[in-house]
């Protein structure tokens, strides 16, 4: 069974479905080690987006895979890695 992969894409679509997107923020732009409070994203729209992921891919995501993924590219990560750890089960 192959893998599904979360992607930038994916994230996108989710923030900006799940928290919008602040005025003067462009997703569309190299965001992958922009950090999310810079992007317009606190903690709360980052719990949102996490909820989102979950039902969306089916995964768990623990506590530290949101704390800790200060940005896009840690958050796509630590989606993936829950992805293969699912994939593998």
């Amino acid at each position: 069974m192959a893998i599904q992969e979360f992607t930038l894409a994916d994230l996108k679509r989710i923030l900006h479905e799940s928290a919008g997107t602040d005025e003067g923020v462009d997703l569309d732009g190299d965001i992958l080690d922009s950090d999310f409070e810079d992007l317009g994203y606190e903690s709360l729209a980052l719990l949102e987006t996490g909820g989102r992921i979950e039902r969306e891919w089916g995964i768990t995501l623990d506590d530290d895979a949101l704390t800790d993924s200060r940005t896009p590219r840690a958050l796509i990560n630590a989606v993936n890695a829950h992805l293969e750890v699912a994939a593998a089960a």
